[in-house]
């Protein structure tokens, strides 16, 4: 990259960042040329400047940092987040009401970073997520069972017993949670919400010794760690007791099956929900530790039944795809972002940039308002146009600019 690029990434960023020398050594060498892919087939190694704010990520916490998280330290880096004072006193009504917040509006008018903000600003820990998505249960929020995985581990172990081989047990084993099994790769739960192809719910009968997770804390085998094959979901996380709430943000709720948000109401209502498999263990094991939804994080469960000490912040965002029934609408506190005006898009900008990004960008927002319409196109666009401004790229009227403003809407 040119130095002019790594300049205006210093104000940019506020200070924030350092540049570093990733900037002072470009692609081709000439000044000014921002471009990174050239198109002529050389092989070339190159520097990458910095990224835009929004979009820098942090390692995966360690294994001693996920208890870190649920204490209040969220390693999600914290982005700059404008709210006026009306939404504000809408946020903080569902706060006092202990009632999930059903944050409409376009896409990118910032109803999920609310959430975040939320978190960071309060202190409450890193944000559980639930994406919703067409196939999304209830089930998949809650627990996931890998029945499948625990039979594996089972007839291994037997077999090992008998002298039929070292196959490797343990829930880190294929058949574990995030190996196969009624859990995928990325140890999410089988939509299916039937991992056993026989019907039966556990095929092993939750019965054996439950090794860590029983009552008395003694060390047991692997294979029989039931705790080890039971995950909690994001909003099974965040209805684990503890003294603060947990911030749960339900993503794009419209999305979802139209019986979904009618389901969510027990659990809104009670904060409690009972884990079968667990509940009918016998009386010796009634306590497992099961994983969570928090990296490196186990729960202690009782009798196979969780309830929340504290209702959790819980944020829903719908792109008002579809209308939700009068009983649940009647037990949230409703919000609908607006687009921000002009005055309100300079502060954004000037809350993620710095105030030096703008200068000189008075024709990208004129663009932006001028190409604007309702739902047609996003705030982050705009950063992202006066990003790339800032680092030396020109953004003449044309298909550059067409594609970093394209509008939502409409076929692609």
């Amino acid at each position: 990259m040119t130095e002019q690029w790594d300049q205006d990434q210093v104000g940019a960023s506020g200070g924030s960042g350092s540049s570093g020398g990733a900037g002072s050594s470009g692609a081709s060498g000439s000044p000014g040329d921002w471009r990174l892919f050239r198109g002529d087939g050389r092989t070339r190694r190159v520097a990458f400047p910095e990224a835009p704010p929004w979009r820098r990520f942090t390692p995966a916490p360690g294994a001693d940092a996920g208890a870190a998280d649920v204490d209040g330290t969220d390693t999600r880096a914290h982005r700059p987040y404008l709210i006026g004072p009306d939404e504000s006193e809408i946020v903080n009504a569902a706060l006092l009401l202990r009632r999930p917040l059903l944050v409409t509006g376009h896409p990118g008018t910032g109803k999920s970073s609310l959430a975040h903000a939320i978190a960071h600003e309060l202190s409450l820990g890193r944000v559980l997520t639930w994406p919703v998505n067409s196939r999304s249960t209830l089930r998949d929020a809650l627990y996931g069972y890998d029945a499948i995985g625990r039979l594996r581990e089972s007839n291994l172990r037997k077999g090992r017993e008998e002298g039929g081989g070292g196959a490797p047990t343990g829930p880190g084993a294929p058949g574990a949670f995030g190996a196969t099994g009624a859990f995928g790769p990325s140890g999410s739960p089988d939509p299916s919400g039937s991992p056993d192809p026989s019907g039966s719910p556990d095929p092993l009968g939750t019965s054996g010794p439950s090794g860590p997770s029983g009552p008395s804390g003694s060390p047991g085998s692997p294979g029989t760690d039931i705790g080890s094959y039971v995950r909690l979901g994001p909003l099974g996380t965040a209805l684990v007791p503890g003294e603060r709430p947990r911030v749960l943000l339900v993503d794009e709720l419209d999305k979802g099956d139209v019986d979904l948000p009618n389901d969510l109401l027990t659990v809104f209502e009670e904060g409690e929900f009972e884990i079968p498999e667990l509940a009918r263990l016998p009386e010796e094991e009634s306590r497992v530790a099961v994983l969570t939804a928090d990296p490196q994080v186990r729960a202690p469960v009782v009798r196979g039944r969780v309830r929340c000490s504290q209702f959790p912040v819980v944020v829903i965002t719908s792109n008002g795809e579809r209308e939700f029934p009068p009983a649940f609408l009647r037990r949230c506190v409703r919000l609908d972002l607006a687009e921000p005006d002009e005055q309100r898009l300079r502060d954004i900008v000037g809350a993620h940039l710095g105030d030096e990004a703008l200068v000189g960008v008075d024709d990208l927002l004129r663009t932006f308002l001028a190409r604007r319409a309702p739902g047609e196109l996003a705030t982050d666009q705009l950063l992202n146009a006066v990003f790339l401004r800032k680092g030396g790229v020109d953004l003449p009227p044309g298909a550059l600019l067409d594609a970093v403003l394209h509008r939502l809407g409409g076929a692609v």
